[in-house]
């Protein structure tokens, strides 16, 4: 039998599994590792919409199949829940669809609207959904910079000048993962208009929309007037309410992108179970400050990242949103690449981080780390770093992280 699979043959390695599963045999060997390469949130869901699970999950009729669309009042709270926060008008009906998780609905979505030999228009470097959501549909992938600046729109309008075929969908996250850059709405302005000029159409991540610094608020790209005439987003519970086990998203926007991925969806699953998409509803629903809380705390824990590994030799700059730093290596390591330094910090450190090299190529040189462990954790990291860098022959400050 042929086992050499032609999708399989379109996936490199994951160069970011070979850290993950360093990291388990540490563990199991009992080794005390700080966990800052996964986005796993280390916090726990508001305690009413934990207690609305177990709710409606006790009635006896709430076990059977669900609704692959989304029950209709998580449709509703999603659509009020864009009014609230951007000021847009959403039809639940048909400019919204509840996924299981922004990551399936963006490969979901792939797979609605994607042909053999389509080329996308994605970021690099990228959290790997973005790309490979495509190339395991058929398409092939034009790379195009996170940077939100001239160069993004120098290097669109090359490549639909010397692209054959023409794109046809450009993929983008902000604030990013990996890179935490954001944009302002006035970007999105210049992208929707790129878009309806050449026929693109626009997928939005927005996963992070709800993790901002510094008091500036991430905008949608569904606030530009006309957007959803070419655009979708992809939200998430994951991080807004900590809830990333529980597998609850939402793509909104465009009609005919709606209806593609609710259409691919209803074959391949029958929705989320019923009492976790109404938790999700008193999530969106309910009070409000759980939100502000966690945001709070991961703006003390990026500033405790910041300061505690500056002072122990590592430049790190600090990120304007997400739960992420992208962290340039120190310079004098920089030889190492990403993944070989990941692995020394791992195995010498006992610190845990994401090689950027995984996000793409253009993510070598940089290690993305999660904001994922307690202030008193990323201060311990810090001081392990400081003595790999010494035993590195890095010169480090006199005085130690606190």
């Amino acid at each position: 039998m042929n086992d050499d699979f032609y999708r399989i043959r379109r996936l490199p390695p994951y160069v970011i599994a070979e850290v993950n599963s360093m990291r388990a045999a540490a563990r199991a060997r009992g080794d005390d590792i700080i966990d800052l390469g996964m986005g796993n949130p280390d916090l726990p869901p508001p305690a009413h919409v934990i207690a609305k699970l177990a709710e409606v999950a006790a009635k006896p009729d709430a076990h059977g199949y669900s609704a692959s669309k989304g029950i209709p009042g998580l449709r509703k709270a999603q659509a009020n829940y864009y009014g609230r926060r951007f000021g847009v008008d959403v039809d639940p009906e048909t400019e919204v669809v509840v996924t299981l998780g922004s990551k399936e609905g963006l490969a979901n979505l792939a797979q609605a609207i994607t042909a053999p030999g389509d080329v996308v228009l994605a970021p690099n470097p990228s959290y790997p959904i973005h790309t490979f959501g495509f190339i395991i549909a058929g398409a092939t992938i034009r790379s195009v910079p996170t940077t939100p600046d001239e160069r993004y729109f120098e290097s669109l309008e090359r490549a639909m000048k010397f692209t054959v075929p023409k794109p046809s969908v450009l993929v983008m996250g902000y604030p990013s993962n990996p890179t935490a850059e954001t944009v302002d709405l006035a970007f999105y302005e210049r992208v929707v208009e790129f878009a309806k000029k050449h026929q693109l159409w626009v997928l939005s991540d927005l996963a992070y929309s709800e993790i901002y610094f510094d008091g500036k608020p991430t905008p949608s790209i569904l606030q530009v007037p006309g957007a959803k005439d070419v655009a979708i987003e992809f939200t998430s519970m994951s991080k807004t309410y900590s809830m990333a086990g529980w597998r609850i998203g939402f793509a909104v926007g465009n009609k005919t992108l709606i209806a593609a991925l609710t259409r691919v969806k209803s074959y391949l699953d029958y929705g989320a179970f019923t009492p976790i998409q109404a938790a999700a509803v008193a999530a969106i629903n309910g009070p409000q400050d759980c939100v502000e809380s966690n945001r709070q705390l991961y703006h003390r824990r990026r500033d405790v990242l910041v300061e505690s590994f500056g002072r122990s030799g590592w430049e790190i700059p600090p990120p304007r949103a997400s739960m992420f730093a992208w962290a340039p290596l120190p310079p004098s390591l920089e030889h190492l690449g990403s993944l070989e330094f990941s692995k020394q910090l791992l195995t010498h450190a006992g610190v845990a981080v994401a090689p950027g090299v995984g996000y793409g190529e253009d993510g070598e040189g940089f290690v993305r780390i999660a904001l994922v462990e307690n202030e008193h954790r990323i201060r311990q990291a810090a001081r392990n770093v400081r003595k790999y860098l010494q035993s590195m022959g890095v010169n480090t400050p006199a005085k130690a992280a606190n």
